[in-house]
């Protein structure tokens, strides 16, 4: 991202958002590496880089920005209902709200490239059983 043209403000801002990034990396236990690599898809994506901007600043989901009509919050509620089962064991009984997050951005990046997939995952893979259905 060329920042040659960008106030002070801007590359401060920019910064901190970084930092932001790495250090959600570290508390989610995926290390700088997947940080910086993630920092630097979030930097391709203006769309993205304002879903993680707001949540920066209030904390909350800014969920106006939507891949192939989803934005997200959506990715969230898939991923925590997808993963519910999961969430119950021993080693995963507690919420990692960093964790799901990154990972919630990294699918909105992803399908940025690929919608067709994600899409099918979202409305393919419920998070149930199959005898339940």
């Amino acid at each position: 991202m060329d920042q040659s043209n960008w106030t002070e403000e801007q590359k401060a801002a920019m910064n901190a958002l970084h930092d932001f990034v790495i250090s959600l990396a570290k508390q989610a236990g995926k290390g700088e590496e997947y940080g910086e690599n993630l920092w630097t898809r979030i930097c391709g994506s203006v769309g993205v880089l304002r879903e993680l901007a707001y949540f920066h600043d209030t904390g909350e989901f800014w969920g106006k920005y939507e891949v192939a009509g989803y934005t997200l919050t959506d990715i969230v509620v898939w991923q925590v209902d997808h993963f519910k089962a999961y969430m119950d064991r021993v080693e995963m009984n507690r919420y990692h709200r960093e964790k799901l997050f990154l990972e919630s951005l990294e699918i909105l990046l992803n399908m940025e490239e690929d919608p067709e997939t994600y899409v099918r995952k979202m409305t393919d893979e419920s998070g149930q059983d199959s005898e339940w259905y």
